[in-house]
């Protein structure tokens, strides 16, 4: 399963006066790249028109939904729901790493001592029934997240001591500790209607259309097949610097196929207008035809500047026959990257070697002196391996091969108490070695397929599972599986969601995304360095200790990544001359692009 983490809430401060706020912007460590009088950000058209539609297919593998609330943790959210209907006190901007600019908020103040931060509505802010934004709105969907939402919001919040209305327009938040990264960490908390669901407990609103500020309304919908929205004609913040020129259409609409077959016919059909094509063998084979040749369909690829994230097998540490560091490292050794490539991929990946893939987050070589001054202290806790060279993913292109990494396997194995015996991989028990691989796309079984056909080799026996995606996301939301494949979002400056991924404590946490169930006062300390820190090159150095000491446990049997997009759509839209450094491609085409020519 390609489990997307949960990333809504991760999108300097100038002098305050008694009466008056003067920040427009808050950046985490540089200055913002916007003043103070911006009017747009440089990779959005603020000239470009609004109306038209876009038809979309279901993302995320979701095939269906039952509910209208994202932040519960019972059902399947619609597609579309957060970044079409939702807003948050700031807003993000996608050439920088970590900054945020006004939103709901129209200014921002920084307490001198960093441990509170204060943020004024801005007066025009009106939800979609009419109402005015207000400080208790921001505070009741403050502490519903925290008490109610799903259990990542507990954890991203969990060093935020509360939310206090100061008057009817300014909202103060508090910090339980000195965290750098805290004041992005609220300013990007969705703001709901206090009176969404008022008669509702908060994880039984399901098709009730939420009461929010953002650009569409629900028009139409028919669960398991479609759902519209059409441009609210009322949207208050369509002239504010983080929103002109965006989300321009009058009407998009997302259409739900069962697989990705389907989902490629119906593209080729003209049943929808843009897909982000994932699979290296569906573009190099199957993006081609008279459409294409006539260029009515338009086939590209979108550079970008993102880190490419983690993506890969992951183990659930939880399961006794993953305790084993040994186990772990030999079931990385049967995954031959390179025929994939040449045989599967059509050579358009690399593989990932780091939990901050492709920036300059990831480790490589030796600790530097920085690293050393956070791993030294904890050494009698590492693996002495972890001050050693940052470990590469195993290869099988001469002089390597499959066959002497299965052999590395096998030995490892038998160190652990495994041997091969009547027919299977065995323990002294007698207990043959089995594990199932969960997943939720049949285009990644083909994948699977060759690696369980490796790991077969070893005598290991493993059940591949594919289901639908509700189930996997309910297996997945209780830890109920042995191995499954999880793509992690691209981070330009991680911080708090860390914790959320490899805290101790988020580990016991159900629906947290610590997937692996990893537990390690080391790991809690690094995380912890990570955050605290005060300068860029603090924050490098703390994330690059934490993924020298993440890869020397071999939790995850890493995939691989491309530095472009793939995207085909239908050649009637309007595209803005310059493309932001960070991004994805489905926001992007969603809040950037415009109609050109009808359909």
């Amino acid at each position: 399963m390609i489990k997307l983490l949960f990333s809504f809430l991760l999108i300097g401060c100038a002098g305050y006066g008694s009466s008056a706020f003067a920040a427009h912007a808050f950046a985490l460590y540089d200055t913002p790249k916007y003043p103070a009088g911006f009017t747009h950000f440089d990779y959005v058209n603020p000239e470009a028109p609004k109306g038209g539609e876009l038809f979309l297919a279901n993302p995320d593998r979701r095939t269906s939904f039952d509910k209208f609330n994202p932040f519960s943790l019972k059902g399947v959210a619609a597609a579309g729901m957060s970044n079409l209907m939702f807003e948050t006190l700031t807003a993000g901007s996608s050439d920088e790493t970590a900054s945020m600019y006004g939103l709901l908020a129209e200014d921002m103040q920084l307490a001198p001592d960093r441990m509170s931060i204060t943020f004024r509505l801005n007066p025009k802010a009106r939800f979609n029934n009419g109402d005015p934004v207000l400080a208790a709105d921001v505070k009741h969907s403050f502490d519903t997240l925290v008490a109610k939402g799903a259990p990542q919001f507990k954890s991203i919040f969990a060093e935020v001591k509360q939310c206090v209305i100061l008057n009817d327009r300014t909202v103060r938040f508090d910090f339980k500790t000195l965290n750098r990264e805290l004041p992005l960490i609220v300013g990007g908390v969705p703001v709901f209607s206090r009176k969404w669901g008022a008669n509702t407990s908060f994880d039984n609103i399901q098709l009730e259309p939420p009461i929010t500020t953002g650009p569409y309304l629900i028009d139409r919908y028919d669960v398991g097949r479609s759902i519209s929205y059409k441009r609210d004609p009322k949207y208050w913040g369509n002239d504010i610097p983080s929103r002109k020129g965006m989300f321009n259409f009058g009407r998009i609409t997302y259409r739900f196929y069962k697989d990705d077959v389907a989902r490629l016919e119906a593209f080729k059909a003209g049943e929808f207008d843009v897909v982000v094509e994932y699979s290296a063998k569906s573009w190099a084979r199957s993006y081609n035809g008279p459409k294409f040749a006539s260029g009515e369909i338009v086939k590209r690829e979108l550079t970008h500047s993102n880190g490419a994230g983690m993506q890969g097998f992951v183990m659930n540490l939880r399961r006794p026959q993953f305790q084993d560091i040994r186990i772990r490292k030999a079931l990385g050794l049967a995954l031959d990257f390179e025929w994939m490539n040449r045989q599967l991929f059509y050579g358009q990946y690399q593989r990932i070697y780091s939990f901050f893939n492709n920036s300059e987050l990831g480790a490589t070589g030796m600790p530097s002196q920085d690293e050393l001054k956070l791993l030294e202290p904890m050494r009698s806790r590492l693996d002495p391996a972890v001050f050693g060279p940052a470990p590469a993913p195993p290869r099988t292109d001469p002089p390597m091969s499959l066959r002497a990494n299965l052999l590395q396997a096998k030995a490892l194995f038998r160190e652990a108490g495994w041997d091969y015996r009547d027919g299977a991989l065995r323990n002294a028990k007698g207990q043959p070695f089995t594990f199932e691989i969960l997943d939720d796309q049949s285009a990644l079984s083909r994948v699977i397929s060759v690696y369980v056909r490796n790991l077969q080799k070893l005598g290991i026996q493993v059940n591949q599972r594919t289901a639908d995606y509700a189930l996997v996301q309910k297996r997945m939301e209780e830890f109920d599986f042995d191995m499954t494949s999880i793509r992690f979002p691209d981070v330009t400056s991680p911080g708090n969601e860390m914790f959320d991924m490899f805290g101790s404590k988020a580990a016991d946490e159900k629906g947290s995304n610590n997937a692996w169930g990893l537990k390690d006062p080391a790991v809690d300390r690094l995380v912890g360095a990570l955050v605290a820190a005060d300068t860029r090159k603090e924050l490098v150095a703390a994330a690059r200790a934490l993924d020298r000491v993440l890869l020397h446990k071999y939790i995850v049997v890493t995939h691989w990544y491309s530095s472009t997009h793939r995207v085909a759509y239908r050649n009637r839209f309007g595209i803005p001359a310059k493309a932001p450094l960070y991004y994805q491609a489905d926001p992007y085409v969603i809040s950037s692009w415009w109609q050109e020519k009808a359909r």
